[in-house]
């Protein structure tokens, strides 16, 4: 009997060698396990394309001059508060030419790039993007000399990209390029030092479509219409622009610092992928300005 069991045991290894299982029961993975896994996972995602967006540049990992804020478990995977403060060492000759917002697992990963001017080794920006599976919410940071630069969060979100617009569809049309664009609080005690500085927000009424929403009468997917431009200026300077794509959510909103300089005005023109463009000036403060 003894030696039937084991000749039985024995066979079972046989078939479960043969079929590529283990005969050992799986363990579940601990929640450390499970986002460490999560975690190589969207890096691999991420190696995939960044040819595509970097080119064949190295990107150093893990920079200590790049800090993000980005919820671990996000509330809405539609609206997820991303904040970037990046700060170059202090004798550091570089300044900053370009930040990058990348959310790997989307269908199309480049949430927006934003192109410095004004000789920037400073720069704080907060804003808001779609999150459509757990992913790692990346900041690449390209300085005046090439060399890129990366940090992240990883984000537990699912479905942002498809989830149904917030406002309704018509009141959505009907208030399409409204802008808001005004002044912020200064900063506060404690903060990160590249928020040292005046700050602004921009707020543009804007469906911002990922091309993934649905229909809801019709069951059609709604097409791709979203802010693809920005250009953010100060008097004759460029403080930046913005290259967007679906990612960032509806009705887009840019918080950002600025150096104040006496008598040079900070205003906005921008554009959307229908050729819509709309403006502001930062003296409009509590007003709307209606798209051109």
């Amino acid at each position: 009997m003894t030696f039937r069991l084991r000749s039985a045991s024995v066979s079972a290894l046989a078939i479960a060698a043969a079929l590529g299982l283990s005969a050992a029961p799986a363990l579940a993975q601990s929640p450390a396990e499970q986002q460490q896994q999560q975690s190589q996972n969207t890096d691999k995602t991420f190696e995939s394309f960044k040819a595509d967006a970097f080119g064949d540049k190295a990107i150093a990992a893990n920079a200590d001059f790049i800090k993000m804020t980005a919820p671990y478990r996000a509330e809405d995977a539609a609206v997820v508060p991303i904040d970037v403060a990046v700060a170059l060492p202090e004798g550091d000759q570089r300044t900053i030419s370009k930040v990058t917002l990348i959310v790997d697992e989307n269908p199309s990963p480049v949430a927006a790039t934003f192109t410095l001017g004004q000789n920037r080794k400073e720069f704080w920006i907060s804003t808001r993007l779609r999150v459509n599976a757990y992913s790692t919410v990346r900041t690449v940071v390209e300085t005046s000399d090439g060399k890129l630069a990366m940090n992240g969060k990883f984000v537990k979100a699912s479905g942002g990209c498809s989830a149904p617009a917030l406002k309704d569809q018509d009141e959505a049309m009907a208030r399409i390029g409204q802008t808001r664009f005004r002044n912020l609080a200064a900063q506060t005690e404690g903060e990160p030092a590249a928020t040292k500085f005046d700050r602004a927000q921009l707020m543009i009424r804007h469906p911002n479509y990922s091309g993934l929403q649905m229909n809801v009468v019709d069951r059609s997917y709604i097409p791709a219409w979203f802010v693809n431009h920005l250009e953010i200026r100060q008097g004759d300077e460029m403080v930046f622009t913005m290259d967007g794509g679906i990612s960032l959510s509806e009705d887009p909103m840019i918080q950002f610092t600025y150096h104040k300089k006496p008598g040079a005005k900070l205003a906005m023109n921008g554009t959307d992928t229908q050729g819509k463009a709309f403006s502001a000036d930062l003296q409009q403060d509590a007003a709307s300005a209606q798209p051109r």
